[in-house]
């Protein structure tokens, strides 16, 4: 006995025909709007264009839905004769399974637009930030390897932290530094980036400075020429020392500062009572100074220069107790300097838009998942195991 197989189509219905043609004409559309936008108005952009790649999701889904129905066409049409297909599919809804995958896909496309963020109305807001200049000097000199206020802690260790915690309290200021020994140079010029201005102090140490000694006036007198003339800002300078000043030239240099109205302010680092000078070499403590006559040489905290160059330099001056950072006289006084304009920022605000796509995203969304595929005639009554 032969078979007739005949192989078995669906019909393409004409609600199906419309929605493709529906979906063609949305992204068709949805496209010529936004390149109309983006070329004509300067008010209206994406916050995040790049996701808007993501609208790919959507072919790719369009040619995995075509290739599953050639392959269920293929599978059902080799599955039965025509007569037996026909009763089996009476009544299937092949119009509802398209219309299901359909909202999904817009449903997809909308809320990936919704994520891209679209945004109009440019709104312009002018920000001004107020603060003053301050150049940091820090003293390098071999005396600072000294360890006398916490153990394992030198005070030019001590002293780099005391600078961090500074800058931490700043608002606006802009942050200059320099290094000094016997001789001084600019580590850093005035800059508002704190975080690039903390880069550049882990890289001080006391071999940056071959000529030694401590000369605080020569610091002063290069902090002096780092202000910029043509910048009509207040100024300070923050000098953090032990004091021992081999040139003595630092009370002039703070008081002709002070007349060209720059505020000084020295932190003193170390005990008042005579440590030995490690000897470092290659992160190694190898020896103690010592001078020609083999004596071993001391370095203590000289307080008193610190506070006549403070005096002279119409600041303040303040003491560092090992880790316990009070910097609040220095803060106090830089505070009291009346703050001027540095910069003014122009920045461009934006109204969202997403709302008008993720809504209707989330309805469609919902739609689909209430639409059902209306079940054969045949199935209540077909019976395929028992």
């Amino acid at each position: 006995m032969t078979i007739n197989k005949k192989k078995y189509y669906f019909k393409t219905s004409n609600a199906i025909i419309g929605l493709i043609i529906v979906e063609l004409l949305f992204w068709i559309t949805t496209f010529s709007i936004y390149q109309y936008l983006t070329l004509n108005v300067t008010e209206f952009r994406f916050e995040h264009p790049n996701i808007l790649w993501m609208l790919l999701i959507i072919v790719l889904l369009n040619i995995l839905w075509v290739r599953n129905k050639i392959w269920k066409k293929k599978a059902i049409s080799n599955f039965a004769e025509i007569n037996t297909l026909s009763k089996i599919f009476n009544g299937f809804s092949n119009n509802r399974s398209s219309m299901k995958f359909f909202t999904f896909r817009i449903a997809i496309g909308l809320l990936i637009i919704a994520a891209a963020n679209p945004q109009y109305g440019e709104n312009e807001r002018t920000v001004v930030s107020k603060g003053i200049d301050i150049m940091v000097a820090l003293d390098i000199s071999k005396s600072m390897m000294a360890e006398d206020l916490v153990p394992d802690y030198n005070r030019l260790d001590i002293a780099k932290l005391a600078i961090g915690k500074l800058m931490n309290e700043l608002r606006g200021d802009h942050v200059g530094i320099v290094v000094f020994a016997g001789e001084a140079y600019k580590q850093l010029p005035l800059t508002p980036d704190y975080q690039v201005a903390k880069l550049f102090l882990k890289s001080v140490g006391s071999d940056m400075i071959s000529s030694q000694g401590t000369d605080i006036g020569n610091a002063i007198e290069l902090c002096m020429s780092s202000f910029s003339e043509d910048r009509k800002t207040n100024k300070a300078i923050v000098i953090i020392s032990d004091g021992e000043d081999h040139e003595e030239m630092a009370i002039e240099a703070a008081e002709d500062a002070s007349e060209n109205g720059v505020v000084i302010c020295t932190v003193g680092m170390g005990s008042e009572k005579g440590v030995p000078i490690p000897i470092i070499r290659n992160g190694r403590k190898v020896g103690i100074k010592k001078d020609q006559d083999e004596l071993t040489v001391l370095t203590k905290l000289n307080e008193e220069n610190l506070i006549q160059i403070a005096e002279a330099g119409n600041g303040t001056y303040t003491k560092t107790k090992g880790l316990n950072l009070d910097l609040r006289k220095i803060l106090d006084r830089i505070n009291k300097i009346e703050k001027t304009s540095l910069k003014k920022d122009r920045y461009s605000t934006y109204d969202d838009q997403f709302q008008w796509f993720l809504i209707p995203g989330i309805l469609l969304l919902l739609l689909d998942f209430v639409i059902f595929e209306k079940r054969g005639k045949i199935d209540d009554q077909l019976v395929l195991f028992k």
